[in-house]
């Protein structure tokens, strides 16, 4: 009996959490809209501060909106009003995070920052609080009571507070026109890095390699390529580029129609219309078009539409990209 105890106070803290943020999504007005709109204009940094549990919010807010094209930076309130300060431009925008929004601290570091002439944000819990009434927009974090049995520890406050960070931070990489690879400049290193920086061309089959057949070959021909060069075979035309795609699926169902496959013309049996990657793209972005039609291999073209090569799922596994 104990053991199913401890599992129901864990789920009703998710459980509270999800109402919070359902609450919270709820809420989202046109003060969003306007702090996403001071953010994408501004031409300095974002300033992220807070005390406490929101500070740490904070921190982990100013880390996604740098590694989302916005350059944020964390201020600690106290230590703002000896020395920090002066990281603060007249140009950047603060976020002020409290559940109160009546933090001595945050109440006397937007004193300041009103002085600079910096444009804030607070991320508050009540709505009519001093931070509230004095930043230029208040974002409503409310939350009815928090997960902890005793209503203090902050619990569901935090992750309300966290949850719009993120909200501001996603949307203001779409209002930017932030695309997957300015997020790949920003995190070179690692798994991460890998999957995002990863083009076509790193990975692909290039040269002799390649398992071309011209438009007048038999199937004699293309079953040696499909044994040879791992289940697929493109057929090429007198200009270069891709004719079709003959591959092993093509090979057995014709044998079941077929005694003799052997003489057969590639061009009756080929996929005219074959999926096809660029040579530039993204590995990632190939991925989840082989995923999205059950296929594991894709011609490669380059600007002109010339074959320069063939990209195998394997290939791509084996480079980090999926």
């Amino acid at each position: 009996m104990k053991a199913a105890e401890i599992v129901e106070r864990g789920k009703r803290v998710v459980r509270m959490e999800r109402d919070a943020l359902a609450e919270s999504e709820r809420r989202i007005d046109e003060r969003f809209a306007k702090a996403v709109d001071i953010l994408a204009r501004s031409t300095g940094r974002a300033i992220v501060s807070g005390v406490g549990k929101s500070g740490l919010v904070g921190r982990k807010i100013a880390a996604t909106l740098t590694s989302t094209g916005t350059p944020a930076t964390f201020l600690h309130p106290s230590e703002s009003l000896h020395g920090d300060l002066g990281i603060v431009g007249e140009s950047d925008v603060a976020i002020l995070i409290s559940k109160s929004g009546e933090s001595n601290e945050l109440v006397a570091l937007l004193e300041h920052l009103k002085r600079l002439g910096v444009c804030t944000i607070a991320i508050v819990g009540e709505l009519d609080s001093t931070l509230a009434r004095h930043t230029d927009v208040a974002l409503d974090a409310w939350v009815k009571e928090e997960a902890c049995v005793h209503d203090l520890a902050p619990t569901t406050s935090t992750t309300v507070a966290l949850a719009i960070g993120d909200a501001l931070a996603v949307a203001l990489l779409e209002e930017k026109g932030f695309k997957s690879e300015d997020f790949a400049r920003l995190h070179p290193g690692g798994a991460l890095g890998r999957k995002l920086l990863t083009q076509v061309r790193d990975v692909m089959v290039t040269g002799d390699l390649v398992p071309v057949l011209p438009p007048d070959a038999t199937m004699r021909q293309a079953v040696v390529q499909l044994a040879e060069r791992r289940g697929i075979a493109v057929v090429r035309d007198d200009s270069g580029k891709v004719a079709g795609v003959i591959t092993s699926g093509d090979l057995t169902r014709l044998m079941e129609r077929e005694e003799n496959v052997m003489p057969v013309p590639v061009q009756s049996v080929m996929t005219r219309t074959p999926r096809i990657a660029k040579h530039d793209e993204l590995g990632s972005a190939v991925v989840y078009r082989m995923e999205q039609h059950g296929i594991i291999s894709m011609p490669v073209v380059d600007e002109n539409e010339m074959l320069v090569g063939v990209i195998h799922l394997h290939d791509l596994m084996r480079a980090g990209v999926v």
